[in-house]
């Protein structure tokens, strides 16, 4: 019968013969995993050289967390008795490649509270990996004309759905940065964001403007556009980038 590892404190307890000591060395080079919510991902961990892990004991974890466990293997099967809640069902491991040393784990239906650093921990030899994980959420941005006269019209460009926190730009046809109202900001119970902006401009003929919201983290864009002349109507063109 395996001897029981998790304490009632939340704490990782190896059998004897497991830990070895010293610093740990790493099993693949830390690195940054983008993706979107809602999407499935996959968290990269590799021993070098591969060999079979199955019958060994591999944490995956985020320190910030508590309990911080997020899957836990041991000896030939799942231990997810201290895993936290807010990862419940949604990871896995797959047998057949942690045979090949493969200890990457899979995190499906991804949310904006994964956003963080996860630890791959191989205690038999000491090794861990550090795994970065950027979470974002956007959409396109809508544009509408009020307080319209006839010369001017006040326009507001409004965007919801976004992680991490984004910015609003007002740009000109050529590119240029307007000056614009304050950028309003609202978060959501879902841990989304919400932006909106106005902007005051004239109705000329071919004058164009466009909204563009942008996380940079993220690397990540979206943008409307819209025409403004003296037959100015509130219907927007939308064009996505």
């Amino acid at each position: 019968m395996s001897v029981a590892f998790i304490s009632a404190f939340g704490q990782l307890i190896i059998p004897p013969g497991y830990l070895i000591t010293g610093q740990s060395e790493t099993v693949t080079p830390s690195q940054t995993i983008i993706t979107l919510v809602g999407e499935d991902v996959i968290l990269p961990c590799h021993l070098e050289p591969p060999s079979d892990a199955v019958s060994e004991i591999l944490e995956w974890g985020r320190p910030d967390l508590d309990p911080r466990f997020v899957h836990v293997w041991y000896e030939g099967q799942n231990h997810l008795v201290n895993q936290n809640p807010s990862y419940k069902g949604r990871t896995s491991l797959s047998t057949e490649k942690l045979k090949q040393g493969d200890l990457s784990l899979k995190l499906s239906g991804v949310k904006p509270s994964d956003n963080g650093r996860y630890r791959c921990y191989f205690p038999s030899q000491h090794k861990e990996s550090i795994i970065e994980l950027l979470v974002g959420s956007l959409s396109l941005p809508t544009i509408s004309g009020i307080n319209i006269n006839t010369s001017r019209v006040v326009l507001q460009c409004e965007s919801a759905g976004w992680y991490p926190e984004p910015e609003l730009l007002w740009l000109d046809s050529e590119g240029n940065l307007l000056s614009a109202g304050p950028t309003e900001t609202l978060r959501g119970p879902d841990d989304l964001y919400t932006v909106s902006s106005r902007v005051t401009v004239e109705k000329r003929y071919r004058n164009s403007f466009t909204c563009r919201v942008q996380q940079k983290d993220m690397k990540q864009s979206r943008e409307t556009h819209i025409h403004v002349s003296a037959a100015f109507s509130k219907i927007p063109v939308h064009v996505c980038t």
